[in-house]
């Protein structure tokens, strides 16, 4: 008996999705709910795991562009398991039959023949097949082998011997390769430039004196991560200071719908999460009501997803507001790019010390930059300036955000 393997549904709006790759091959067996591939979505990653155990009979390559319910494979599930006793089997020597015919060895030709997709890309690279080791069923080469391989340069002249002597010179190596596009990667690009494109977009600037927040920290977090088994970081500060100013100015929350504004009471806060595979930005729902750990628990949990490629499409919907905090990658300062349909998203950046003016002295002092782009045909100046200074100014007194003051 025979049990199919379809491309599942993974969201209400997802029509497509490629087979980033096989975790299994051709003729494995697979036991029930063991992940045998993976699919990628425009919004997310995701493990196929099997139905149910079988043999694994593969219809489609990876790198295929695949409907949702499309057939990429077989289990045949009437295949008995291999015994795990195998390798116990003792090693004794048995001659065939004289009268039997010897099994025919395949040649180097027959084992090396490269998939459709194979072939152009050694065309156009100018490979031969048989100068590469084929990883696919019975020899073949895949898309991904040919991908893999290099031109083997030919060989030149012999020098005579009077040049032998000679010194040679060789130059630097300029290889150039091409790689698809992930889905993932194809989406990012088509959504920053709808939102550059269809928003105005602008960014405001101030910076905030991290000393107090700091000492903060330092302070309280091991008793901190004792009491609540999670670290203390920036973030959850800094999406408690957002949620506070947002209710202050609820246009900054706010998102554009046709002819209308819609308005909402509550703040959930996208978190820019950076993975192998491209930028996400799962969402922290009603971070208004939530503690510090609880919003610090809930970061972790989706970050860790995100990095392990278990994120879903349910946990990146629906957000009003996001942050990024590019300076984990040492940036001083940017502008960072709105999330549609969202109206506004807050920069971090750097923590540097530097010289400053405090109480007519020149102090060294822990400083960063923080921006606000915003979509300026919904928050006004007045608006984006005032947000960012109160943010600024809760972290610079974090005892008013424990004091809602």
């Amino acid at each position: 008996m025979s049990v199919e393997l379809k491309i599942p549904v993974i969201g209400e709006s997802v029509t497509e999705v490629t087979l980033s790759s096989w975790l299994k091959k051709d003729g494995d067996y697979v036991a029930e709910g063991e992940a045998v591939c993976e699919i990628e979505s425009d919004k997310a990653s995701m493990e196929l795991p099997a139905p149910s155990a079988g043999v694994l009979k593969i219809m489609a390559e990876a790198g295929s562009e695949l409907k949702i319910g499309a057939k990429i494979g077989e289990l045949d599930t009437s295949a008995a398991k291999p015994a795990a006793a195998a390798k116990t089997a003792p090693a004794e020597k048995v001659e065939a039959p004289k009268t039997a015919p010897a099994a025919p060895v395949a040649s180097s030709k027959e084992v090396n023949i490269p998939s459709p997709a194979a072939r152009k890309i050694l065309d156009e690279k100018g490979v031969s097949a048989e100068n590469v080791n084929g990883t696919g069923k019975d020899g073949r080469i895949t898309k991904e082998d040919a991908l893999a391989s290099h031109p083997t340069p030919a060989p030149g002249p012999k020098p005579s011997p009077a040049k032998a002597s000679s010194p040679t010179v060789v130059p630097g190596q300029r290889a150039v390769r091409s790689e698809k596009m992930s889905r993932l990667r194809k989406t990012i690009a088509t959504k920053l430039v709808e939102a550059k494109n269809t928003t105005a977009m602008l960014t405001t600037f101030n910076e905030v004196d991290m000393y107090e927040l700091m000492n903060l920290r330092k302070k309280y977090k091991d008793a901190f991560t004792k009491k609540h088994g999670v670290g203390l970081g920036f973030m959850s500060l800094f999406t408690k200071a957002v949620t506070v100013a947002l209710k202050d100015f609820p246009s900054v929350n706010a998102q554009i719908n046709g002819d209308e504004i819609t308005y909402h009471d509550y703040a959930d806060i996208g978190i820019a999460v950076s993975t192998a595979k491209g930028l996400v930005v799962p969402v922290v729902r009603n971070a208004e009501s939530m503690s510090l750990a609880q919003i610090e628990k809930e970061i972790l949990a989706l970050a860790t997803k995100a990095r392990d490629g278990k994120i879903t499409i349910e946990d990146m919907q629906g957000g009003t507001f996001s942050i990024t905090n590019g300076g984990v990658f040492g940036s001083m300062l940017s502008t960072p790019i709105i999330n549609i349909p969202q109206s506004a998203i807050l920069g971090m950046h750097n923590i540097i010390e530097r010289p400053v003016a405090l109480n007519g002295q020149v102090v060294i002092r822990p400083m960063m930059y923080l921006a606000l782009s915003y979509d300026h045909r919904i928050i006004d100046g007045r608006e984006s300036v005032s947000f960012l200074k109160q943010v600024k100014e809760l972290l610079e007194d974090p005892s008013r955000l424990l004091l809602d003051v």
